[in-house]
């Protein structure tokens, strides 16, 4: 135990008696049946710090069974060293994948604990930020095309001035159908509003190669779509690098890869103009830095994948702040993950950015009781509906 109490650091929670020093206790939450796992760390204080992970539930929750021996007990503000001793450690049992999924969570932990331990916002911690507020998008997808356009007018009316529609049909029928949904999408978001397209290539058994991606990505362009997204299969390294050279709109992927590793033969490569790691997947916020100082001197933009909770939502926020260069926030509008998982859910300023937290660590306050009810009544990302209030409620 360290007093910190006279060192003249910003600690009024703290201020006066010793920092807690040691990881007591390790939780679970899974509120969703199908993907999204929730872990919180304490402190021997009873400080709480909270991480997600974007994984199937069943193998993400079995990896944080395995790796907790692994951490409680240990120094909280020890970030970098407890993050790659687990990646060190899961080289046998299975790198990569719902492991370093899970690792994710325990670093997203680590990261909101030590702020809360300092009283510092992550992004401080991080090295300090370039801006108090940085531009969030609407993040949906095509599907259900009958309310696509009022989804659509319903991000606009919120403020986004950015917007993303991705996944089935683009990319699964002909390409005058595409060019019909993306002349819908641009026609109900105006001229002024930055659009994106996600054609979802990490779908199974996902068809479209080389060609197929060149011709959609030029009928973009008329469109003045901003990127492309995923528009090739995950594996097809030497196909992203020829299509980032000859596509007329940004090339943007790297949702499903994990670690750094994975990313540097796609930026020694120029396989991609935006690379999109996601901070529940990748290894958390120590990773995403790190890939973000590889991308850098191949002038490559980072732009992080943000479709999991509003934990991730946080994190995304403090690390695009701390971007030299500008770039943006995914926000899946309409999941009640991100909307409705924080005591104080996020709000758009009128310029369409999301202010940075200045609270303790990510500055988020997770509600127990809908965390409780998303548990209970069985939650499912991918099946929920939302009522006319715009709010999840589980059918009786």
């Amino acid at each position: 135990m360290i007093d910190l109490s006279d060192a003249g650091m910003p600690l009024p929670a703290l201020r006066g008696r010793a920092l807690p020093m040691k990881i007591q206790s390790w939780k679970i939450h899974a509120p969703d049946q199908r993907f999204h796992v929730l872990l919180e760390l304490r402190s021997e204080g009873g400080v709480a710090g909270w991480g997600a992970a974007y994984s199937e539930r069943g193998q993400v929750v079995s990896a944080l069974n395995w790796l907790e021996r692994f951490v409680v007990g240990k120094n909280p503000l020890d970030i970098e060293r407890i993050t790659e001793e687990l990646h060190a450690l899961t080289f046998w049992p299975g790198r990569g994948g719902a492991m370093t999924h899970a690792i994710s969570a325990v670093n997203l932990a680590l990261w909101d604990l030590a702020g809360k331990l300092l009283g510092q916002p992550v992004a401080r911690l991080l090295g300090g930020g370039y801006r108090s507020a940085v531009p969030g998008y609407g993040s949906i997808l095509f599907r259900p095309l009958e309310t696509l356009e009022q989804r659509i007018a319903d991000m606009l009316a919120r403020g986004f001035r950015a917007i993303k529609v991705g996944w089935d049909p683009f990319g699964r029928q002909t390409l005058s159908q595409d060019r019909e949904l993306v002349r819908i999408v641009r026609r109900a978001a105006g001229d002024e509003t930055r659009i994106m397209i996600d054609a979802g290539g990490s779908d199974p058994f996902w068809n479209l190669h080389f060609k197929d991606a060149l011709e959609r990505a030029r009928m973009l362009a008329d469109y003045a779509v901003y990127w492309f997204e995923e528009p090739l299969q995950p594996d097809d390294l030497e196909g992203y690098a020829r299509l980032t050279y000859a596509s007329p709109v940004k090339i943007a992927h790297g949702e499903v890869l994990t670690r750094r590793q994975s990313f540097t033969p796609c930026f020694s490569k120029r396989a991609m103009d935006n690379a999109q790691p996601d901070v529940s997947k990748v290894g958390g916020l120590s990773e995403m830095r790190r890939i973000a100082w590889l991308a850098e001197p191949h002038g490559i933009e980072i732009v992080p994948h943000g479709w999991n909770t509003a934990i991730g939502v946080a994190a995304d926020i403090h690390f695009v702040a701390t971007l030299p260069e500008p770039s943006f926030v995914e926000f899946n509008t309409g999941n009640p993950l991100v909307e409705e998982l924080i005591v104080n859910p996020f709000t758009l300023n009128a310029d369409g950015t999301l202010n940075v937290p200045d609270a303790p660590g990510l500055g988020i306050e997770i509600d127990r009781d809908r965390l409780a009810h998303f548990a209970k009544s069985g939650f499912a990302s991918g099946t929920w509906t939302w009522d006319e209030s715009g709010r999840f409620e589980a059918p009786e």
